[in-house]
C-alpha cells in the first residue's frame, strides 16, 4: 500500500493512470469513442469502419450554444461535423489508443497498411481550440480536411443500423469564405442567422512534411464576424508559445482533480467514477451553458436540449460532495440569467409572485408549466445544495431565497381546499409515471414532498438571514393543511388512491428519501417504509433505464443497505458503453453521472444538518479511504477504514458551522490544529464537535493514530478498463499490455 499524508499532495495523477480508457484496436463507434471537452466545444474521436473511410480519424465536433431555432419548439442542438485526419492507406486493427485523464489527452498509435503514425490531441481547458498533432514515418501520409455535416457521408450518418430518424435537422446552407489565408466554412440553419462558423490551421513542425500541428475551431454563428473570430483565435494560438499554451491546458486539469479523491477496492467502478469526474468538467464550466442532455458531445437524438423533470438534476448531483462546486455554478448562472422567462414561464394572471418551468427547453429555460409542475422546485433543491456545501449567504440571500420563493408560490396558487380541512393538489403528473398516456393523479407524492421541502426550506433561509416574510405565516398554515404522503403496504404510492401497478423507471414518487431527504432514515420504521417502497418499485422492472439503478442505489445507500446499493449500480455499468457513455434513444449524460453521485452515497453522506461518514459501506470493502470530499456546511472530509474498522476522519471547516458527525465509533480522540487534543463521546450516535472556521481536527479511535491515507491496491486485471471493446473480460482473462503507456 502507498501511504500520503491529509494535505493536499495526492499522487492523483498516478491514480487517474491506471484508469485512462485504453483501446488495444481503435475505437470505431460512439459507443466506444474517445472524448474530449471544454464546456463549450467537444469532440468524439473514432475511426470510420465504412470501407470508404478506413484511413481516416474522425473528430466529430459539438458546440454546446450552436442551436437552429424551431417554430412552436424549443431551439434545437444540431450537429456541426467534422475534422477528418486521412492517412494514404486504411488504417489497421493493430492501432492502439489511450485517453489520459489527468491531462485531457487523446494519444494514439497508427499501424496502417503501408506504415505507421502517431496522433495526439486535446481541446484547450480554457480556449475553444482542438489540437491536433500528427506524426508519419516515411511511409505514410497525412492531411486534414473539415466536412460540414451535409457532407458527411451517407453511411456515417446511421445509427444501430438504420437513418438517424429521430435526430431534428434544419436546412443547412453551406458556404466557404477565405480570410488572412485560412478557409473558413460557414453553415446557417433555416436561412437564420442561427449556425457556425468552423476552420483549421497547419502548422509544419519540421521540413519533411511528416511532422504536422493544426489549430481547430467551431464557433457559435454564421455571419462575417464568427468567421473572423474563428480566424483570428486560430493565428493568436498558433503564433503563441506552445509549450506555454499546452501546459496551462493541463495546470488546469491537474488542478481539478486534484480537489478530490477516492479509493476503493472495485477497481472498475473506480475508474467509472474518476471517468464521470472527467466527463463533468468536459461538459460545462462556471461561466459556460446550462448542462444539456448531451454535454458538448452532439449525437443523433430526440432529445436535442435540456430535460428538466430528473436529467440535469442528476448530472448536476456529483458536483457537491465531489468538491467541484465551480462546476455547479454554471446551472446557477443560467437561472439567474433568464429569471425573468421562468417568470414567464407561469400564466401571466401568477407572474407577480410565481414562476416555473416545463419538462423541456433549451438554453433560455423558456419553458410553459404545464401539469409536470414541480420541475423548477427539484432544480432549486440542487441550488440550495450549491449553498450548503458553499455557505455562501450571498447567494442564498440575492438569488436562491427569491428563486425558491416564487417556486413555492406557484404552488400555493394551485391548492384546493377540502372537505378534510386540507389543501389538496390538483392532478398532476409525478414523472414520468405514465406520462405518455398523460396520466394525472390528485396530491401527487412527487410534489407533495417537494412542497414541504420548499416550505421548510424557506423557513431555514428566513432564520439564517434574518428576514421577516409577510408570508410566513400563510407558509406555515400551508404547511400544516398539506395531506399525508399517500402509502400503503407497498410504500409510497404515485399519488392519491393511485398505487404503482407497473414499472416507473422514474423515482420521482421516492424523492422525499431521496434527494431530499425529508423522509428521517434515522428511523428504524421509515428505514423499513423506504426498503419495501424501494423493493416494491424495483421489482416490478419495467422500463428499467440507467438513471433507475443511479437512484436505487442512492435509495439504497439512504437507509444504510450498502451491498444492495452497489448490486444496483454494478447492473447499471453493464448498461453504459464501453467508454461510459449512455444512450437510450440518443446519447444522455445524467445516466452515469447519477451513478458517480451514488459512490459518493455510499462514503460520505450530509443532510439535516449531520455529516455521516461510512454511512453505507458493502460489506467486503475492508479497506476504503477518501480525501476532500465536501460536505453541507463547507466541510472538507478526508476518512480511512482499514480491516473493516475505522482508521480516521480528517474535517477542515471552511465555514465555521457547526458540525454533527454520525460514525461508527463509540469514542473518538479528536486533535485539532491548534494543538488541542480531547476525548470526545457520541451522543444518540452523533458527535457535536466545536469547530472553527479554517480550522481542522483529526479524528480516530486510537489516540496514536497519524491520520496517514492509504489507497487500495489496484486490480491490474481492471485497470484501464473503460475505452475499447474488450470481449475477453467476460473470461476474466487479465491482460498486463494494458499498462502501457502510449
Amino acid at each position: 500500500m502507498n501511504s500520503i499524508s491529509t494535505d493536499l499532495s495526492m499522487p492523483i495523477g498516478k491514480v487517474l493512470k491506471n484508469h485512462d480508457l485504453y483501446w488495444s484496436q481503435s475505437p470505431k463507434t460512439w459507443d466506444d469513442c474517445a472524448f474530449l471537452g471544454n464546456g463549450m466545444l467537444g469532440a468524439e474521436i473514432y475511426n470510420a469502419e465504412h470501407k470508404s473511410k478506413r484511413q481516416t480519424y474522425r473528430f466529430v465536433m459539438g458546440r454546446v450554444d450552436v442551436t437552429a431555432h424551431r417554430e412552436n419548439a424549443y431551439s434545437a442542438r444540431v450537429p456541426v461535423g467534422e475534422f477528418e485526419l486521412d492517412f494514404g492507406s486504411w488504417i489497421y486493427g493493430g492501432t492502439t489508443a489511450r485517453l489520459e485523464l489527468y491531462n485531457a489527452r487523446f494519444a494514439s498509435d497508427v499501424i496502417t497498411v503501408n506504415g505507421s503514425a502517431r496522433v495526439s490531441a486535446f481541446i484547450h481547458s480554457l480556449s475553444d481550440v482542438l489540437v491536433i498533432e500528427v506524426e508519419t514515418d516515411e511511409r505514410e501520409t497525412s492531411c486534414l480536411q473539415w466536412v460540414p455535416y451535409p457532407q458527411v457521408a451517407e453511411a456515417l450518418l446511421v445509427d444501430d443500423g438504420r437513418p438517424n430518424i429521430d435526430q431534428y435537422f434544419p436546412e443547412i446552407t453551406v458556404s466557404e469564405a477565405e480570410i488572412d489565408g485560412i478557409t473558413v466554412c460557414y453553415q446557417s440553419y433555416n436561412h437564420s442567422p442561427d449556425g457556425c462558423a468552423s476552420a483549421f490551421l497547419c502548422v509544419p513542425l519540421d521540413g519533411s512534411g511528416r511532422r504536422k500541428r493544426y489549430f481547430c475551431t467551431v464557433q457559435q454563428g454564421c455571419g462575417p464576424e464568427s468567421g473572423q473570430r474563428a480566424a483570428k483565435l486560430l493565428q493568436e494560438t498558433a503564433a503563441a508559445e506552445f509549450s506555454l499554451f499546452r501546459r496551462t491546458h493541463e495546470e488546469w486539469w491537474h488542478e481539478y482533480f486534484s480537489k478530490s479523491m477516492i479509493s476503493i477496492p472495485d477497481t472498475r467502478l473506480e475508474g467509472f467514477y474518476y471517468i464521470q469526474m472527467y466527463k463533468m468538467a468536459c461538459a460545462t464550466r462556471s461561466d459556460k451553458p446550462i448542462m444539456d442532455n448531451q454535454g458538448p458531445w452532439t449525437g443523433p437524438t430526440p432529445w436535442p436540449g435540456t430535460w428538466f423533470n430528473m436529467n440535469v438534476q442528476l448530472a448536476y448531483s456529483p458536483v457537491y460532495a465531489s468538491n467541484h462546486l465551480d462546476i455547479g455554478e454554471s446551472l446557477i448562472n443560467s437561472l439567474e440569467k433568464n429569471m425573468e422567462n421562468l417568470i414567464c414561464n407561469v400564466p401571466e394572471a401568477y407572474r407577480s409572485d410565481s414562476a416555473a418551468l416545463g419538462r423541456s427547453t433549451s438554453h433560455d429555460l423558456v419553458s410553459p408549466v404545464g401539469d409536470e409542475i414541480g420541475n423548477l422546485a427539484w432544480i432549486c433543491h440542487n441550488c440550495y445544495r450549491q449553498y450548503r456545501y458553499s455557505m455562501d449567504d450571498s447567494m442564498l440571500r440575492d438569488f436562491l431565497y427569491p428563486l425558491l420563493r416564487r417556486t413555492m408560490h406557484y404552488y400555493f396558487h394551485l391548492l384546493i381546499p377540502g372537505r378534510d380541512g386540507k389543501l389538496h393538489l390538483p392532478k398532476t403528473i409525478s414523472p414520468e409515471y405514465g406520462s405518455f398516456r398523460k396520466l394525472k393523479v390528485e396530491d401527487c407524492n412527487y410534489d407533495l414532498f417537494l412542497m414541504q421541502w420548499g416550505i421548510q426550506t424557506l423557513n431555514e433561509i428566513c432564520g439564517r438571514l434574518g428576514i421577516d416574510d409577510p408570508e410566513h405565516p400563510r407558509w406555515a398554515e400551508i404547511q400544516e393543511k398539506l395531506p399525508d404522503y399517500p402509502q400503503d403496504k407497498t410504500g409510497f404510492l404515485i399519488g392519491k388512491n393511485v398505487p404503482m401497478e407497473h414499472g416507473h423507471r422514474h423515482y420521482s414518487h421516492l424523492l422525499g428519501v431521496y434527494p431530499l431527504h425529508i423522509i428521517d432514515c434515522d428511523k428504524q420504521e421509515n428505514r423499513q417504509k423506504v426498503r419495501i417502497s424501494l423493493r416494491h418499485w424495483f421489482g416490478l422492472e419495467g422500463d428499467l433505464r440507467g438513471f433507475t439503478f443511479a437512484g436505487a442505489a442512492s435509495l439504497a445507500a439512504a437507509i444504510g443497505e450498502g451491498d444492495e446499493a452497489l448490486c444496483y449500480l454494478r447492473s447499471g455499468l453493464e448498461l453504459c458503453k464501453p467508454n461510459t457513455f449512455y444512450r437510450e434513444a440518443g446519447p444522455v449524460i445524467e445516466s452515469p453521472l447519477g451513478m458517480g453521485e451514488a459512490v459518493h452515497d455510499l462514503l460520505l453522506q450530509s443532510y439535516s444538518g449531520v455529516i455521516r461518514v461510512f454511512p453505507a459501506l458493502p460489506k467486503d470493502w475492508k479497506d476504503v479511504s477518501f480525501q476532500n470530499l465536501r460536505a453541507e456546511g463547507a466541510f472538507l472530509v478526508s476518512a480511512q477504514q482499514k480491516d473493516g474498522a475505522l482508521g480516521f476522519i480528517h474535517i477542515k471547516s471552511l465555514a465555521g458551522e457547526p458540525l454533527n458527525l454520525l460514525c461508527r465509533a463509540e469514542v473518538l480522540t479528536a486533535r485539532y490544529s491548534s494543538g488541542k487534543a480531547v476525548t470526545l463521546f457520541a451522543s444518540d450516535g452523533k458527535y457535536q464537535i466545536p469547530l472553527k472556521k479554517g480550522e481542522t481536527v483529526l479524528l480516530s479511535p486510537n489516540p496514536c493514530c497519524d491520520g496517514k491515507l492509504e489507497l487500495c491496491d489496484p486490480s491490474p486485471s481492471l485497470c484501464n478498463y473503460w475505452g475499447g471493446f474488450k470481449p475477453w473480460r467476460l473470461y476474466g482473462i487479465p491482460f498486463s499490455g494494458m499498462g502501457k503507456q502510449l
